[in-house]
């Protein structure tokens, strides 16, 4: 029996923050701690490449998840690790935190200086 691949598709950035704000997605930043410490999307898990285990990804009923990373080659890489291991996550945000913070949309950061959060909008 052969087992067709799952299609793969890309969001975009406005795209994924609607579907953030209305609760339809996960978002999973598979970029690495440190990058993810630097600024974030608020509400992105945190499932680094470099550990990732497609098994592990929360899977919810009621939400697709969708993978992003910096500019969307760890994502694209991550969504190929999702597919050989047979789990059904086939988005991801094309052009990375890159193109979400190119779109105005906000980020979550930590002021090195003083240890504060920064939200950027």
């Amino acid at each position: 029996m052969t087992v067709k691949p799952l299609a793969v598709h890309e969001l975009s950035p406005n795209d994924v923050h609607d579907r953030l704000i209305k609760h339809e997605i996960v978002l999973i930043d598979v970029r690495e701690p440190q990058e993810y410490a630097a600024e974030r999307i608020h509400g992105a898990l945190l499932a680094p490449l470099s550990t990732f285990d497609p098994k592990s990804l929360p899977l919810p009923s009621d939400r697709e998840v969708v993978l992003h990373c910096g500019v969307g080659r760890r994502s694209a890489q991550a969504l190929a690790a999702c597919a050989a291991a047979g789990v059904p996550v086939v988005r991801h945000m094309a052009g990375g935190l890159l193109a979400w913070k190119a779109a105005g949309l906000p980020t979550v950061s930590i002021n090195p200086a003083t240890g504060r959060v920064v939200d950027r909008t």
